[in-house]
Parts: structure tokens; C-alpha cells; sequence
């Protein structure tokens, strides 16, 4: 039924270089996290486990065939709905433990804060960006596409709301501020000023 949005843009990404998806995932994942900075948002311990472990998983899950896609259309729909619905709550989990937003995901907070628009809104137009850019480079669109590019916002937003996760006024541990908690910076830095 399609691809989800940043799988099609990840997908695209391969057709133009030598590059596993599971490699693509992670070398975009960095230029995110890198361009994240303009806007402040500073990656986590989890930030740099997401993008390296979720590119590496991709590449064994996909060498290992053991994800397989059912045969009917009602089993497809199903395990789709599935899979939005519990990447809205893979979502909350991870970041529930504030120790650093993935980089699409930080990307999507830091926008979030930026703009003061809400999560379904900013996930969505991230999400539509990735399928565009993702279709024209090739990448693999089907319906099922649209229906993730269009609902997996308001499955995020879903699970924040119930889980109560604040995402305007949270702070994750970013690698500054876990410096700084374990060497003890700011204590001496108060010390030092006074």
C-alpha cells in the first residue's frame, strides 16, 4: 500500500547513491540533527542512539525478511492503522524519558516551540515534505503513503494528549546539559561568579 513519507524520501535518497536504507536513514538523520541547531534544538543521548540505531535495525530487519505483509487487502488496512497508531505511542514513549528527541522527531518539537502551532499540524507538513521530496526522487508512493503522511500527526498528538506529554515546555537532557550535569559545570560555574 505504499511506503510511509520518510521511507518513500529515504528510499528516493538510495536511488541516487550506493548507500543502504538503513545508511540513508542515518546520514539523514545527522543533516537533521545538524540543521535542528538553527532552531535551537540541541540532540540528546537518544537523539544520536535514535539515529544510529534505527538505521542499523533497518538494515538487519531487512536482511532478515521477518517482517512479512499480509496477503488481503483487509489484513494490509489493519496492520496500517496499526502501524500509525502505534508509531503515535513509539513516539511518546521514547520521548517521554526526555533524554533527546530523534532527529525528525526534535526537528518536529523544535518547530513545534518555534512556531507554537500544534504537533498534528507541524508533524503533518514535515511528513508531506519528506513524501514530496521522497516522490521526486523516486522514491515508492502508494496510498497507504497518503493515508500515514496524513494521520500519523494527529496518532503523535493522540498519545501526547493522553500520555500528557508537554511538548512546548519539556526539557530534554540534551548533551550540553548532561555535560554539564556530569562534570558538575554549572556548580563551579555558580562558585566561580560569586
Amino acid at each position: 500500500m505504499g511506503m510511509s513519507p520518510w521511507g518513500v524520501f529515504h528510499v528516493g535518497v538510495t536511488n541516487h547513491t550506493p548507500l543502504t536504507l538503513g545508511q540513508v536513514t542515518q546520514f539523514v538523520g545527522l543533516i537533521i540533527l545538524i540543521l535542528s541547531l538553527s532552531i535551537k534544538v540541541i540532540p540528546g543521548v537518544g537523539s544520536i542512539g535514535n539515529m544510529i540505531f534505527i538505521g542499523v535495525f533497518i538494515d538487519i530487519i531487512d536482511s532478515l525478511n521477518i517482517i512479512s505483509t499480509p496477503n488481503t487487502i483487509i489484513g494490509r488496512v489493519i496492520m496500517l492503522a496499526f502501524g500509525v497508531f502505534i508509531s503515535g505511542w513509539a513516539t511518546y514513549f521514547y520521548l517521554k524519558v526526555r533524554l533527546g528527541a530523534g532527529p525528525r522527531d526534535g526537528l518536529m518539537e523544535g518547530l513545534v516551540k518555534l512556531t507554537n502551532k500544534p504537533v498534528w499540524l507541524i508533524r503533518g507538513v514535515i511528513e508531506l515534505t519528506a513524501l514530496t521530496i521522497g516522490y521526486l526522487l523516486g522514491g515508492p508512493v502508494g496510498i497507504g503513503t497518503l493515508i500515514a503522511a496524513t494521520t500519523i500527526g494527529f496518532s503523535v498528538e493522540f498519545a501526547f494528549r493522553v500520555g500528557r506529554y508537554d511538548t512546548e515546555n519539556g526539557v530534554h537532557t540534551d548533551l550540553v546539559l548532561l555535560y554539564k550535569s556530569l562534570t558538575g559545570a554549572s556548580l563551579r560555574e555558580e562558585v566561580c561568579n560569586k
